[in-house]
């Protein structure tokens, strides 16, 4: 699950004083008679940065694959005080729930460049443009290799440009599976610093599965633990060390 802990400092509470933007009561995912997810609740505020933590296999793609309106399953997922009905994936993605899947999912004979316009179609040019530039700020190294083809990249560099591509759409809310999945050491030092970036620097909601405590703690408002398909606990990064971290890792 990770080394040494650490947090950022930060007013606690603060993001939690917002309204709700995800809510999820009762949820259970089934594959067949599998059951993958169990009567999961959470709730995820406007602005805030959450982070659910588990070992793989816990539940929390699936989770994240039912908010994103992948699977089906039972239960209420309630987005910005409107209760999800039917909508399809692509419906949802419009209405700014956007996942950067574990698995990358980069179109791998395009560019950098080319990847991350794609995801800008529903931007005027101006906005497309502006929102391009941003991000080869975020994510320096992309922009030296805006002409490489993505399946050229390192697998730091794929992971850096995954998660450009998800934010090119300007998500209320950014879902992230697993982005430290199999990264160097060198690499996640970067991407953490991407993460506080953002935290910092962007009006974005995100909601982060992660096995990797060390990386998800820093960053996170909120931590929610998943074990077997169940939340066991949920609070601060703070209590978490206290409590949870030590008996969990």
């Amino acid at each position: 699950m990770g080394g040494a802990m650490g947090r950022h400092r930060r007013r606690e509470g603060e993001t939690a004083a917002h309204k709700p933007l995800l809510q999820i009561q009762d949820v259970s995912i089934f594959y067949g008679k599998a059951q993958a997810v169990e009567d999961v609740s959470l709730t995820v505020h406007e602005g805030e940065f959450v982070s659910i933590v588990g070992i793989n296999g816990a539940g929390k793609t699936s989770l994240f694959n039912a908010i994103s309106g992948l699977v089906p399953y039972r239960g209420q997922i309630t987005w910005d005080g409107r209760l999800r009905g039917r909508e399809t994936g692509a419906q949802i993605a419009r209405d700014g729930i956007v996942q950067c899947p574990e698995s990358r999912e980069l179109f791998g004979a395009m560019s950098v460049a080319e990847n991350l316009y794609l995801a800008a179609q529903h931007l005027s040019p101006g906005e497309a443009t502006s929102r391009h530039d941003w991000l080869y700020e975020l994510f320096p190294i992309l922009k030296a290799r805006g002409r490489q083809e993505a399946r050229t990249l390192s697998g730091g560099e794929q992971q850096m440009l995954a998660i450009a591509r998800s934010l090119m759409m300007k998500p209320r809310l950014l879902i992230l599976d697993e982005p430290t999945l199999g990264l160097a050491p060198v690499i996640l030092s970067q991407l953490s610093e991407a993460m506080t970036l953002l935290k910092e620097n962007a009006d974005i909601t995100v909601l982060l599965g992660e096995q990797n405590v060390t990386f998800a703690l820093p960053h996170a408002d909120r931590i929610y633990l998943i074990e077997h398909g169940r939340i066991t606990w949920e609070g601060t990064p703070a209590r978490f060390a206290a409590e949870a971290g030590t008996g969990y890792l």
